[in-house]
């Protein structure tokens, strides 16, 4: 008599069991192949304006700043102003000691009234030779000579002239002044120092005006195009998180740089309240213009993306499966991917849970926020 054993029994179970998987009830091929439907959000492909723009990075820095120097040499006697205040063009930030510059010009004024008086004494002369030349009672010779006399007379007076006005500068250039509004943002001299006007010396104090900002950035030449004076152009700093800064394209280098073949453009940025300050980097887009009907998906829907290819891969959900599709891509403002080949407006596209998806996975699809 043939006995069955339980191991027999659940071996022809688990066959059948197997046998089954991945089939439908008339014998055809589930999809997904018998894997659980996956949870996935959705949206749709839809058509919206497309605003365009050129992302830029870079650092701020002050449109208006000076580095002060002293034009002669001399020690400091008075500092005037510390770090941090503000100033007004013209306003004394220091003096150097003027003992040798008044002294100075103390003999240029003494110097200057002594070729005064020697011009007056020979256009005398030169006067009275005219007169006896005319009476016949001077020759040629000595008139040439009065005129000689006088020429030299009123060049020595306009020599000691000028070296009077020279002494009179350099006494008024003892006095170091801030040759713009702004802040003092450096401060290195200290009284008794002595400051050199030769070589290179290190400035005695630096001015900055945060008021109006500037951002200097690298664009691809191949963008110049898109790009005029006057756009506007948004940006963000990690310094000041959760705010957005404005301002606008103030200048394009007419010429793109031949080793990075990129063009410097330069973004005039408004500071009134100085929030801002010179130094900070920021990341920005300047918005070069609006096209209106254009097809997006939302970025989260790319499974895959070659930007420099501008090739894509999404997962489109048609009858409770999803299937990979392959799309061509365009501009991608913020959170959205314009979409130039390979889906229709209203296909639902897959935009959470995408990276767990097979080609041919069945879902369970909702709306995403």
């Amino acid at each position: 008599m043939n006995r069955t054993t339980p191991a027999l029994l659940l071996a022809a179970s688990l066959s059948l069991t197997l046998a089954g998987c991945g089939k439908t009830a008339d014998g055809k091929a589930s999809p997904g192949g018998g894997r659980p439907p996956v949870a996935v959000e959705t949206a749709k492909a839809v058509a919206a304006d497309l605003e365009e723009a050129v992302d830029v990075v870079g650092t701020l820095a002050a449109r208006s700043e000076a580095e002060v120097k002293t034009e002669y040499s001399g020690t400091v006697a008075e500092v005037f102003v510390t770090q941090w205040v503000r100033v007004k063009a013209g306003t004394p930030l220091a003096r150097l000691d003027t003992r040798e510059a008044e002294a100075g010009m103390q003999a240029a004024k003494a110097g200057s009234l002594q070729a005064e008086a020697g011009a007056r004494r020979a256009a005398r002369e030169l006067d009275r030779s005219v007169k006896l030349k005319e009476a016949g009672l001077a020759t040629q010779q000595q008139l040439d000579e009065a005129r000689s006399a006088d020429e030299a007379a009123r060049a020595a007076a306009g020599a000691a002239k000028a070296q009077l006005a020279m002494a009179e500068t350099r006494l008024a250039k003892a006095v170091i002044r801030a040759p713009i509004d702004g802040v003092v943002a450096v401060r290195n001299v200290n009284v008794g120092d002595y400051v050199e006007n030769m070589g290179s010396p290190k400035p005695m104090f630096r001015v900055v005006d945060n008021r109006l900002l500037e951002l200097t950035a690298n664009v691809p030449s191949a963008r110049m195009a898109a790009l005029a004076v006057g756009q506007p152009f948004a940006f963000t700093s990690d310094a000041l998180p959760g705010r957005t800064f404005a301002g606008k394209v103030s200048f394009i280098n007419p010429a793109a740089d031949e080793a990075s073949r990129t063009v410097k453009v330069k973004a005039e940025v408004p500071n009134a309240d100085e929030t801002l300050k010179a130094g900070l980097f920021v990341k920005g887009r300047i918005v070069t213009g609006t096209r209106a009907g254009v097809l997006v998906v939302p970025r989260s829907a790319l499974v895959s993306w070659d930007t420099v290819a501008r090739q894509a891969r999404v997962f489109v959900v048609e009858g409770g499966v999803a299937k990979g599709v392959s799309i061509e891509t365009g501009a991608s403002p913020g959170d959205a991917v314009e979409v130039v080949k390979g889906l229709g407006a209203g296909q639902e596209v897959v935009t959470r849970g995408g990276f767990n998806l097979r080609d041919g996975d069945r879902v369970l699809a909702s709306k995403g926020a």
